[in-house]
């Protein structure tokens, strides 16, 4: 299955180092400048690892070091190593949200790729947003490319429970609401969720979408688990560096392997690890950049009948380490071929078929990667319910909600916005019990800006004081792939476009029917349509820089939130030169 290209040839790279022209020698001379001898021009592949290390993303603080094994693997294959280090959208530390970036990021990268003397390309990952925009920026420019991720971090441990990066943010901030745990013993549960280098050690968005590069074949077989210290972590990038050298040589590049099978693919394995709802948005987006034509029913379609067999948090009780420790990633791939829900002939990285990378893989723990009959749920994936309150789409994610709410219908209790839901949710006069259905407004691409994590509405104290542990949430926004509950998300159209969730109101009555893929809203269609009739824009637009740019020309959730100008648009990899 191993595409081949002739070689030798001539690489991008030699249209800046090849020759004795006056403008080669510009650029080449300045080159030299670092101690690089003449010979390491000669036409071999010149590889751009980029690397979205940052002291402000500490997800990804350890991948200078991570780079070098690269280095050393591109070394001993005959290439070219360059660092680069590129736009890193941190999670942890932007504001209003990493959301918002992930586009600019996404832009910034591609020109980089494309203005600068690369054949090929490792992308070094870890944070959320950082595996998707750089995925996004190598599809656009399409010269060969291999994600290396920076894995997870070790697991936490307070009071001998097993602590999830951000699912236990979620619990023990209600349980300190609630009155089950002091203050104090918040704090002191802090200094146990961080234990190593590394990303969230859940089943959240950056393991989800290390998963996501593996499944796709982006990423070479086993690399979405390997722990962020573990010494694997450092051979899985040595033998990445010395990969994309050969798939440089081949001309295997993000098109060949980036085929709408290997979407379906990636969708499934995110049902059946329980992945992030946040892999909706990025896939799509992805699919976008390579023109292919992905959309919400394709996540609805290819994931309604897939069982969640990965028991990790949020979903289960395991987490990342020990994950890796039964198998990992190919185990699962293993099952759904298996089961006859993988396109086994799909194209990886490595040259080979994503069958041929996981066929003779074993599970070393059941309990860990459960067999189908004890799966954590049967019917996994992301669901996708419309109806007149989401005539778009809006998904939630069935493993991480409970199932006595998949059915239910309840009074809203209206947030206009993240502030308004800040300012009421704790007063004890607030209106509100276990039955009703918290409906928060303008936080979408255009709404918050940037759409960020906020979905998940902690519950009010009242109602948690009670026991009660969930409630069924609706809004435009997105949350954390740490996190759980009936929450339905990124309903589209969004509030801050005029979407019919714009005029909910307190009082109303709305029905979520999730076997039957509905979510309505209660009232006519003439009093619907009359009050979309006299509804008006209520948040604040920006008027310069980036977030206008945004505000312009974002796209809706259901389509991936990219911005329109940049979707199916893949252009020239070299460029003139200027000298």
């Amino acid at each position: 299955m191993t595409k081949k290209a002739e070689w030798p040839r001539r690489l991008r790279s030699q249209e800046w180092y090849g020759g004795t022209s006056r403008d080669v020698i510009y650029h080449r001379g300045w080159m030299k400048n670092q101690g690089y001898p003449h010979d390491l021009f000669d036409g071999r592949p010149v590889i751009g690892i980029l690397n979205t290390w940052s002291d402000m993303t500490p997800c990804n603080g350890h991948l200078r070091e991570l780079a070098e094994k690269v280095k050393a693997g591109i070394w001993e294959a005959g290439g070219f190593p360059m660092e680069v280090p590129v736009f890193s959208a941190s999670e942890n530390t932007f504001r209003p949200t990493a959301m918002m970036y992930r586009n600019l990021a996404a832009l910034a990268i591609e020109e980089t790729i494309r203005g600068q003397p690369m054949d090929g390309c490792v992308l070094m990952v870890g944070c959320d947003k950082t595996t998707p925009s750089l995925i996004m920026a190598a599809a656009s420019v399409d010269l060969p490319s291999i994600v290396v991720a920076g894995g997870p971090m070790l697991n936490g441990y307070f009071r001998g429970e097993r602590v999830g990066s951000g699912t236990h943010l979620w619990k023990f901030s209600e349980m300190v609401k609630a009155g089950e745990m002091t203050q104090e013993e918040f704090l002191e549960a802090e200094a146990s969720m961080s234990r190593s280098s590394g990303t969230c050690n859940t089943m959240g968005t950056a393991s989800t979408m290390a998963s996501m590069a593996e499944a796709l074949g982006m990423a070479l077989s086993g690399n979405a688990a390997i722990p962020g210290v573990d010494s694997r972590r450092k051979v899985m990038a040595q033998l990445t560096g010395r990969r994309i050298v050969q798939m440089v040589k081949d001309d295997l590049k993000p098109s060949d392997i980036m085929t709408k099978q290997a979407f379906e693919n990636a969708i499934r394995t995110n049902a059946a690890i329980g992945g992030s709802t946040n892999a909706v948005i990025h896939l799509l987006a992805m699919a976008g950049r390579v023109g292919i034509d992905l959309t919400l029913d394709d996540w609805d379609r290819c994931g309604r009948d897939v069982p969640t067999i990965v028991n990790l948090m949020p979903s289960g009780k395991y987490l990342m380490e020990e994950f890796f420790y039964a198998g990992g990633l190919p185990v699962v791939l293993k099952r759904l071929g298996e089961a006859g829900l993988l396109h086994k002939d799909a194209i990886t990285v490595s040259g080979e078929t994503v069958w041929d990378e996981v066929k003779d893989v074993v599970n070393w723990n059941e309990d860990v990667i459960l067999p189908a009959e004890k799966a954590l749920t049967q019917s996994g994936g992301i669901v996708v319910v419309r109806g007149n309150l989401a005539p778009k789409g809006a998904v939630l994610k069935p493993s991480a909600a409970s199932p006595h709410l998949l059915t239910h219908r309840g009074r809203a209790v209206v947030f206009e916005d993240i502030d308004d839901y800040k300012a009421k949710i704790n007063d004890d006069n607030l209106d509100i019990d276990e039955t009703c259905v918290m409906v928060m407004k303008n936080c979408g691409p255009k709404g918050y800006p940037g759409m960020a994590e906020v979905g998940n509405m902690g519950l009010p104290p009242k109602v948690l004081k009670k026991g009660i542990t969930d409630m069924v949430r609706i809004s435009d926004a997105r949350m954390s792939g740490t996190a759980y509950g009936t929450v339905v998300l990124h309903t589209s159209p969004e509030a801050a476009v005029g979407g019919p969730l714009a005029v909910v109101r307190n009082g109303d009555m709305i029905e979520l029917d999730v076997p039957n893929r509905r979510l309505h809203l209660d009232i006519s269609d003439e009093e619907l349509a009359r009050r979309l009739a006299e509804w008006t824009p209520n948040h604040e637009l920006p008027t310069s820089g980036y977030a206008w740019l945004h505000q312009q020309h974002v796209q809706g959730a259901d389509t991936g939130a990219d911005l329109d100008f940049l979707k199916g648009c893949r252009g020239s990899a070299v460029g003139k030169d200027s000298h």
